[in-house]
């Protein structure tokens, strides 16, 4: 494509002192001024042409921001070779930090173009036993913004990889996961939720991942249902909100009665979801039920009222906002 222009790419690259800048202002001033001479569709190509070229890392990030506005399939190739570091960026930025926030910005700008065309380059580096975890991490998550059910399998193989130690890692393939929203992860997400406790700490947050995951993907059948009531046990509260959240969605009819369960939970926040929960699936009438039953916990009562008061106050706002 650069080759049917009539673009004086080296020239350009010359003015704005591009290869060896000694002043990365004036050098960013230059690029930014160079919008006033051309359109766009020819920016984006100088700008890919620079990316390729600069060596230096506030030049590159300004570049990459500027090539991530316009998400142009001509900058597809270059960000991809520069990610994998086929174009040698690794030779033009030595410094390990800062080439690592370089490639984990090219893993979002790649991301904001759902093109799959980037699915293969990002699985290669996600599954890269040698790679940086932040770029793993971002890898990861540009495969959920993508979307694209190809990087399912993969990513459910992330998770069941036990030489891969970083259980961050595992977290943003299972988040990933439920980005796409696959039917096929379901499996993988419940495996989570089954573990035995104590695995880990960090353990309680690829559980909680699993389960937000589970609540953006369809699923039935009793083993899903089973490690959800095993979740309501589990000792991390927060673990135990996402499940009742889990189940507020599910349309089982037997989450009614296991969320009701919840209202006696130790932990306030619990108990609060539990309510909102019910609120949401049964309607007014279950705050009602909860304050007026005797054998309702103090805690359940409480929340119930004050979602109750709530809601009236929002009606009054409603009633003066219409007569207003």
């Amino acid at each position: 494509m650069e080759e049917n222009t009539n673009i004086p790419f080296e020239k350009l690259a010359q003015e704005c002192n591009i290869i060896d800048p000694t002043n990365t202002k004036e050098v960013i001033e230059r690029i930014i001024a160079l919008s006033s001479d051309y359109p766009s569709e020819y920016l984006v190509l100088i700008y890919n042409y620079f990316f390729e070229h600069s060596n230096n890392y506030e030049v590159l990030m300004f570049l990459l921001q500027r090539i991530d506005k316009f998400k142009d399939k001509s900058s597809r190739g270059i960000l991809i070779d520069s990610l994998i570091m086929k174009g040698k960026l690794s030779q033009r930025i030595p410094d390990t930090d800062n080439l690592t926030r370089i490639r984990v910005n090219i893993t979002k700008a790649l991301a904001n173009t759902k093109d799959s065309q980037a699915v293969y380059p990002l699985l290669y580096c996600l599954n890269s036993k040698d790679e940086n975890y932040k770029v793993k991490l971002s890898c990861a998550e540009a495969l959920g913004k993508i979307g694209d059910k190809y990087a399912v399998l993969p990513l459910m193989n992330i998770l069941e990889d036990e030489t891969e130690s970083s259980v961050y890692v595992k977290e943003s393939a299972v988040s990933a996961l439920g980005m796409i929203g696959d039917e096929k992860a379901v499996d993988s997400l419940v495996s989570i939720l089954e573990s035995k406790k104590g695995f880990l700490d960090k353990f309680t947050f690829l559980k909680e991942r699993a389960l937000e995951a589970l609540n953006k993907i369809s699923f039935k059948g009793d083993r899903v249902f089973n490690a959800l009531v095993k979740s309501l046990r589990d000792e991390s509260p927060q673990v135990r909100i996402n499940a009742i959240e889990v189940l507020m969605n599910s349309e089982d009819e037997r989450a009614i009665d296991l969320i009701k369960g919840m209202l006696s939970d130790s932990n306030k926040e619990v108990v609060q979801n539990a309510v909102i929960a019910l609120y949401n699936i049964l309607g007014d009438e279950i705050l009602s039920e909860i304050i007026n039953d005797e054998t309702s916990p103090p805690n359940a009562k409480n929340e119930a009222l004050k979602l109750q008061d709530d809601l009236r106050e929002e009606e009054i706002e409603e009633a003066n906002e219409q007569d207003e």
